[in-house]
C-alpha cells in the first residue's frame, strides 16, 4: 500500500491506495480517502499518517530496525543517488555517476568468478512515471510507456548480462528519445567494467543508421531490431527476397528464420507460425468489425487507428482499401533483425528473443516491487528510490540462481505469499514468554534450504535479561 495525492478542482485529497496482481496485470485500489491535504498538514495528522506508512519495521523481524526514523530512509536514498566528486565523472552519460554506480560495479567484479567473460548483454528501456514535479532535472514529459501523458516521467535502461543477471540501471530526463541511449550506455559500459568487445542485444526502439555507425566504428557486434514498417530497404528490399527459412526448434517453438544480405548488410527474417495464425486472425476480427461500423456511418473511423490503416477513400466516403490488407498480411508473426555478427541465422534470433528477460526486469519493478509512486523532490533521492528496486531485483536474481541449483522451480508470487505468510508471534505463559513460529507452506522450506538459513524453532522462550 502506499499513500497517493488526488487533485479534484482547486483541492487535493489524500489516499491510501493498494497494488494487486490480477489476471497478469498490476492494478490499483484506492482503499480510502484520508481527507483534504491541507487540512491534515495544518492539523499534524500528516506526519502521523507517514509514520504509519513505515509499518512493514514492525511487520518484519530485522535487527535494530525499530531505531530507524522514516528521514534515515530518505537519506539513504538520496545518499545512494549522491553524485560522485568531479575527479570521478569520467564515465557519465546524459546522468552524473553516483554512489549507486560504485555498488553497481562491486557488485560485478565481486561476482565475475562466477561467469567466464561479460560477451553480451542486453538493453531496454521504460518510462516511469512521476506523482509530483519530478526532481529538479528528471521529470519531463515524453513519451510515455505507462500511457501517462498528463505526468512528467523519467527514462530507466537496464543492463543484464546473458545469463539475467542484472549488471546496472541508467536515469535520464523523461523526454530522452530511445535512440539516443544506446551507444553513451555501451561505452559507459565499456569504462566502468572494463570491457573489451561485447555484443549488444536491442530492440527497435534503438536502432537509427547514426547508433549503427557509432557501433560499427568502435568494432562492436550487435543484433538489434529493425522497424519492419519504417526502414524502406526492409520493407522494399529484405521482406520482398525470395528464400528458404530454416525451423529452429521444432521442440519448443514454430520459429522460422531466413538470412537476407543488402549490399554486405546482414538482416535476419524471423517468423513465429503460431503468431502468424493469430495475427491474421485479430486483423479479420477487426474487418468484420470495421464492415459493421461502415454501415452504421465512418466520421468516427478516422480516429481509430486499428481502423484507419485499413480504410480508402471514395470521394467523401471510406471503405475497406483490400490492398492495404493485402499489405499489412506481409507482417503477420514476423520480426526482423540487423546484425553483424558471424553467428548462425538461428542463434541471433534466439539471442534477441532473450530480451524478454529486460522486459519482464521492468514489469517486476513496476508491480511486484512497487517501485511506482515516486513522490520525491530530489534527483539524488529519486535515482535512490530505484535504485533499492534495482537492488531487490539483484538479491531476487541470487536467490532464483540458488533455487535453481537446488532443483527448485518456484513462481516468484509464490513465494511472496508464503515467505509473508511464515510468523511468529510472542505469547506469556505466567512470568515467561515465548515466540511460537507457524509452520512453513508451500515454498518456504526450499527457500530457506537453498539459501542455507535455518528455520527458527517452533518454539522458542525469550530471556529478557
Amino acid at each position: 500500500m502506499f499513500f497517493r495525492q488526488k487533485k479534484s478542482g482547486a483541492r487535493t485529497y489524500l489516499q491510501i491506495v493498494e497494488n494487486r496482481w490480477e489476471s497478469g496485470e498490476s492494478r490499483q485500489r484506492v482503499v480510502c480517502t484520508l481527507g483534504q491535504l491541507d487540512e491534515l498538514k495544518a492539523s499534524g495528522q500528516l506526519d502521523r499518517l507517514i509514520a504509519s506508512g513505515a509499518k512493514w519495521m514492525c511487520d518484519y523481524a530485522i535487527g535494530a530496525v525499530q531505531e530507524l526514523d522514516l528521514h534515515h530512509l530518505y537519506r539513504a536514498m538520496a545518499w545512494l543517488g549522491e553524485e560522485l566528486s568531479k575527479e570521478d565523472q569520467e564515465a557519465r552519460t546524459f546522468s552524473p555517476r553516483c554512489v549507486k554506480d560504485v555498488i553497481e560495479e562491486e557488485l560485478f567484479f565481486r561476482s565475475r568468478n562466477l561467469f567466464s567473460n561479460l560477451d553480451l548483454v542486453f538493453f531496454d528501456t521504460t518510462s516511469i512515471y512521476f506523482e509530483g514535479e519530478g526532481g529538479e532535472t528528471l521529470g519531463k514529459r515524453g513519451h510515455t510507456k505507462d500511457h501517462r501523458p498528463d505526468l512528467k516521467q523519467m527514462i530507466v535502461g537496464a543492463v543484464i548480462d546473458g545469463e539475467g543477471r542484472p549488471i546496472c540501471c541508467e536515469l535520464w530526463p523523461g523526454n530522452t528519445a530511445d535512440v539516443k541511449t544506446l551507444v553513451p550506455v555501451v561505452d559507459r559500459l565499456r569504462k566502468r567494467f572494463s570491457l573489451g568487445s561485447v555484443c549488444v542485444v536491442a530492440d527497435r526502439g534503438m536502432i537509427s543508421q547514426d547508433t549503427i555507425k557509432e557501433l560499427e566504428s568502435r568494432g562492436l557486434p550487435y543484433i538489434l531490431g529493425a522497424r519492419m514498417r519504417a526502414q524502406k530497404e526492409v520493407t522494399q528490399e529484405v521482406l520482398s527476397r525470395a528464400g528458404r527459412y530454416k525451423i529452429v526448434d521444432t521442440s519448443r517453438s514454430s520459429l522460422k528464420v531466413k538470412e537476407v544480405l543488402v549490399e554486405g548488410r546482414r538482416y535476419v527474417v524471423c517468423v513465429n507460425e503460431d503468431q502468424a495464425r493469430k495475427d491474421a486472425a485479430d486483423r479479420q476480427a477487426i474487418i468484420a468489425a470495421l464492415q459493421d461500423k461502415l454501415k452504421q456511418g465512418d466520421k468516427s473511423l478516422v480516429g481509430n487507428k486499428g481502423y484507419r490503416k485499413y480504410l480508402g477513400t471514395t470521394g467523401r466516403n471510406f471503405h475497406i482499401d483490400e490492398e492495404k490488407v493485402k499489405a499489412e498480411s506481409r507482417f503477420d508473426g514476423k520480426w526482423v533483425l540487423r546484425t553483424n555478427t558471424s553467428v548462425s541465422a538461428g542463434e541471433v534470433a534466439q539471442k534477441y528473443k532473450q530480451l524478454w528477460m529486460v522486459e519482464q526486469l521492468f514489469r517486476s519493478a513496476k508491480s511486484l516491487l512497487s517501485t511506482r509512486p515516486v513522490f520525491h523532490k530530489y534527483d539524488r533521492t529519486i535515482r535512490g528510490h530505484v535504485f533499492c528496486s534495482f537492488l531487490a531485483l539483484v538479491v531476487r536474481k541470487a536467490l532464483q540462481d540458488r533455487l535453481e541449483a537446488k532443483g527448485y522451480s518456484f513462481e516468484w508470487a509464490d513465494i511472496l505469499l508464503d515467505l509473508n505468510a511464515l510468523t511468529e508471534v510472542e505469547v506469556a505463559h505466567g512470568p515467561k514468554r515465548f515466540l511460537l513460529r507457524s509452520q512453513p507452506r508451500g515454498t518456504c522450506t526450499g527457500v530457506f534450504r537453498s539459501v542455507g538459513v535455518a528455520l527458527p524453532p517452533t518454539v522458542r522462550q525469550l530471556n529478557y535479561g
